[in-house]
């Protein structure tokens, strides 16, 4: 792996995380649109905005010039948010070297094409092998050296198996995954789910009820990952039930803080122009439930997530009916 130049792009808690994981592994050059997080990171190597009270490795660094990060790389994370991702990969196009995999970080869909984003770079860079890195990682405490499992997923089992050391580091392990379509998904999907625990816990609702909001939306975004390709053992994993009970009771989670301010009944205006980094499953959410239209499946929760995120309800009038009224057989869809 120390003959690898890696390039990543993003330097957001996640990215920047990421790339502290990589440098200890193989040279490793961060892009950052912002030049003062450039000369932070090459001179304090902290990024406080991010990551505070955090140090990053000597050896990472960082750049304000996207072809310097790319142009010589032989592997490019991508750690950019969901809705930046397709404008930063055009970038990227003027600069990388045919063939070089690439590794997404982002947990989102794309809003008007409601792609992954595994697909718009298999859409705007064709032929270069690509991949996602998810699970239940959060930044701060991986770089507290808490211990912590990732899954990095890529449909060719050989390359998967040699970019899994690249960030194997410490105590955070990376097991490998050739179903990119789940894992990429379970990323994105369980953002919803976490919302919807915010809002009960805003609203002061017990962990009986977080239990059960927790598993009902696993069977949700299953039927639906699932529908779109997915494996069903993939969300029985880190990428599936892993990441989701971290984004749902952890107080990092962004998108459980979304949850519960809306739980404490501040809009979604507000709650967002008091945020300085991205929940992606308010982003996300009007395609979630476009693509579960499109593809005949029922998600109850996410729905009524939906409809507090774009105003038509509040989460107090609807809250009672997420774990909904009646109740079905446990493993039909409803």
């Amino acid at each position: 792996m120390n003959n690898l130049k890696v390039g990543l792009l993003g330097g957001g808690s996640w990215g920047t995380t990421v790339a502290a994981l990589v440098a200890r592994n193989a040279p490793a050059t961060l892009w950052a649109r912002n030049p003062e997080t450039v000369q932070e990171i090459n001179t304090r190597h902290s990024n406080e905005t991010y990551l505070p009270g955090a140090r990053l490795p000597e050896k990472l660094r960082a750049t304000a010039d996207i072809g310097e990060a790319v142009a010589g790389a032989d592997v490019i994370v991508m750690g950019v948010p969901a809705q930046n991702f397709r404008g930063v990969l055009q970038q990227v196009r003027e600069h990388i070297r045919p063939w070089v995999p690439i590794i997404s970080l982002a947990k989102g869909l794309e809003l008007d094409t409601r792609m992954r984003m595994t697909e718009i770079i298999a859409e705007v860079l064709p032929g270069h092998p690509v991949g996602v890195l998810t699970g239940p990682n959060l930044a701060r405490e991986i770089m507290a050296g808490q211990a912590a499992a990732s899954v990095i997923a890529m449909e060719d089992a050989i390359i998967v198996r040699e970019l899994q050391c690249l960030f194997s580091s410490g105590l955070f392990r990376v097991y490998t995954n050739t179903d990119v379509v789940g894992c990429e998904l379970g990323g994105v999907l369980k953002n919803i789910i976490a919302i919807a625990v915010g809002m009960g816990d805003g609203l002061g609702a017990g962990d009986n009820t977080r239990a059960s909001l927790i598993t009902r939306g696993l069977a949700e975004i299953s039927r639906l990952g699932c529908a779109m390709g997915g494996q069903p053992e993939t969300f029985a994993g880190l990428a599936g039930i892993g990441d989701m009970i971290a984004t749902c009771t952890s107080p990092q989670s962004r998108n459980r803080h979304v949850g519960m301010e809306l739980g404490r009944g501040k809009s979604m205006a507000t709650i967002s122009g008091e945020m300085f980094m991205v929940a992606e499953g308010a982003k996300s959410a009007p395609a979630v439930m476009a693509l579960a239209e499109q593809h005949g499946v029922e998600m109850p929760i996410a729905s009524d997530v939906y409809k507090v995120l774009s105003g038509e309800t509040s989460a107090q009038r609807i809250f009672r009916g997420l774990l909904r009224v009646s109740a079905g057989a446990e493993w039909e869809p409803g």
